[in-house]
């Protein structure tokens, strides 16, 4: 049987309960990117622990960040270009780099951060460090191997569901309550 491979971008991959991966554990992931030669997504549930000010302190040394950037959250998008920020949003806007994705834009230069600080930027984002990258057919072997379940993107847990309970908002979209799932990995 020869089917053609289904690509999942703008899908959420949420891992299962048994990922071993410490890099993907317990995670919900935006899939900006799936075709022939790979996948690239942001993790979406995973605060950094840094803030939009720290950020904006790196960048803009001689300038005080707005207030309001000490409550915006920079997530840990995945293990690599940990460096490099990614900033998600509903399309729109363009910046320097700006990649559309139908109902999401992906911008990677750094005035969006600018703009987002000084109000003018888009009203909902999701800001990473970092990125999660798959080489042509492994995200396929993954998912045949039961690591993640996937589901259309919700812009509602995007933007709208606190980080902590992407997760399990992502998964109930499946109809799936991940608590009542096993660590164990079982193959038939």
């Amino acid at each position: 049987m020869n089917s053609a491979p289904t690509y999942l971008k703008n899908h959420f991959l949420i891992a299962m309960p048994h990922m071993a991966d410490p890099n993907f554990a317990q995670t919900v992931t935006y899939l900006v990117e799936h075709n022939e030669q790979g996948a690239m997504g942001l993790v979406i549930n995973r605060p950094s622990g840094l803030s939009l000010s720290d950020v904006l302190e790196q960048l803009r040394p001689d300038e005080l960040p707005p207030a309001r950037c000490q409550a915006m959250s920079i997530f840990s998008g995945g293990p690599v270009q940990t460096d490099r920020g990614f900033v998600l949003h509903p399309a729109g806007k363009q910046y320097q780099a700006t990649l559309e994705l139908g109902d999401l834009a992906l911008s990677t230069s750094q005035d969006v951060l600018f703009a987002i600080a000084d109000g003018s930027g888009p009203e909902r984002s999701l800001i990473t460090l970092g990125y999660a990258g798959w080489d042509a057919g492994q995200l396929e072997a993954e998912l045949s191997d039961n690591a993640w379940l996937t589901c259309p993107a919700d812009l509602a847990v995007l933007f709208d569901t606190p980080a902590e309970q992407r997760l399990s908002a992502a998964a109930e979209r499946l109809g799936i309550n991940l608590s009542l799932l096993t660590a164990q990995a079982g193959h038939a």
